[in-house]
């Protein structure tokens, strides 16, 4: 490597996270430092070709373009497991049926 740089590769379970720092080569893409990291040999779930991937929470279109800063995170992301939008309704409706039963 001519021109190392080191960066981080993020990725977190309910349950379970790690973050690998890895030295790659100035230049190097999200896509590339996932690789390098060897992080799917921990989490074999994780897909670099189609999970989604952002660097300090910042989503990243095409991970394979987006071109790394030394001491820069990338961050896989997992699929939501509820629509946040639903999440938020029921809640609410919980919230009022509780307020009901209590002026009730």
């Amino acid at each position: 490597m001519d021109n190392p740089i080191t960066v981080e590769v993020a990725y977190a379970l309910p349950d379970k996270q790690k973050i690998i720092a890895v030295r790659v080569e100035e230049g190097c893409s999200v896509y590339d430092a996932v690789i390098a990291s060897g992080i799917t040999n921990e989490f074999p779930q994780i897909n670099p070709d189609t999970d989604p991937m952002g660097v300090f929470g910042k989503a990243v279109r095409n991970p394979r373009d987006q071109v790394l800063k030394a001491g820069q995170r990338v961050e896989i992301y997992r699929p939501l497991i509820a629509d946040p939008k639903e999440a938020r309704a029921r809640r609410a409706a919980k919230m009022k049926a509780k307020k009901d039963a209590e002026q009730g």
